[in-house]
């Protein structure tokens, strides 16, 4: 599924909690936050810490892929992050 929206991020960490059976309390407790921060990052709030969201993420053992759109659109195109991650670290002073 590609995300488009945090409305899209919000439902499918919903639906990834509830697939581990977890309820919002036991969440939060896993990523640190209040229960509060996981209702609102699952109704789609679009001003999320991102290294929360990079906690939520992990502790529901989703993978986040980065892709980048021909501009024909026809498919995405995998971006090595890895390589991405090495070239800032050898141009870094």
């Amino acid at each position: 599924m590609f995300v488009r929206t945090p409305a899209d991020f919000g439902a499918i960490i919903r639906d990834r909690r509830k697939q581990l059976k977890l309820d919002q309390a036991a969440l939060a407790k896993r990523i640190g936050v209040s229960r509060l921060w996981v209702i609102a990052i699952e109704r789609g709030h679009p001003r999320a810490q991102l290294g929360l969201v990079l906690r939520a993420i992990d502790a529901l053992d989703l993978h986040l892929d980065a892709t980048i759109r021909e501009t024909n659109r026809r498919r995405p195109r995998a971006v090595d992050i890895d390589a991405v991650v090495a070239k800032a670290k050898r141009s870094k002073p």
